[in-house]
């Protein structure tokens, strides 16, 4: 089946201006599931907040209860016992100057970066490069840390960052069409409900105002917000 004619059958086993409460939107989602690829699955939440605002900003980090389905690359700016432990829980590099010459030569291949305070006057040196990528180590972020192999552990285990983009809308990969109905569920509950605790002062009204999921070749799904 040609991919137009696959996502337009989609759309047709449901009502696309309907909102699904979760459990019926992950049924849709997996009943439109590609049989020889094992997608991604998304979530897109708009919020009514002005990120430009300082007291508005929707930042932080979630451990889901099921991971999300891929292997996490990290590399660890440590030294010392810090080193030690980072490499203990996973860590795929460690390293202090030699790390910051890597990236500077181009070496960008990890999901995660993280640094013990101490480190941070290395890190600035290659903060224009993991800046834009969206990789510099930042304390709120918990890629800061003074237990290193603590952080390297949540980073491991399926800790996702989530921060609001300009247009107020948080995206995040919750999970993998092959947990299944049941764990895709339990991911979408756990990272909806940080977000709700995320709720920054400067919100008024409505805060989410719209919550869809989707997989990354299939269909996409609006959720019923109550």
């Amino acid at each position: 089946m040609g991919e137009g004619k696959f996502i337009k059958d989609a759309y047709k086993s449901f009502d696309s201006s309907k909102a699904y409460n979760i459990k019926e939107a992950v049924e849709i989602i997996l009943k439109n599931k590609r049989v020889k690829f094992d997608e991604s699955i998304e979530i897109s939440m708009n919020l009514g907040i002005d990120p430009r605002q300082a007291d508005q900003m929707v930042r932080g980090s979630v451990t889901l209860p099921n991971g999300i389905g891929k292997k996490v690359r990290v590399a660890v700016f440590a030294k010392d016992k810090n080193a030690d432990d980072a490499l203990a829980e996973g860590a795929d590099i460690v390293g202090a100057e030699d790390l910051a010459k890597k990236i500077e030569d181009g070496d960008l291949n990890y999901d995660r970066i993280i640094a013990s305070p101490d480190m941070m006057v290395v890190v600035g040196k290659v903060a224009k490069i993991l800046g834009p990528k969206g990789l510099m180590p930042n304390p709120k972020m918990g890629t800061v840390s003074s237990n290193i192999g603590e952080a390297v552990k949540l980073a491991k285990s399926g800790q996702i960052h989530f921060k609001a983009e300009k247009n107020g809308i948080v995206q995040a990969g919750i999970g993998k069409v092959s947990f299944g109905h049941d764990k895709i569920c339990e991911n979408i509950d756990v990272f909806v409900d940080n977000i709700k605790k995320s709720k920054p002062s400067g919100s008024k009204g409505t805060f989410i105002n719209k919550l869809s999921i989707s997989s990354t070749m299939g269909v996409s799904v609006n959720c019923d917000l109550s």
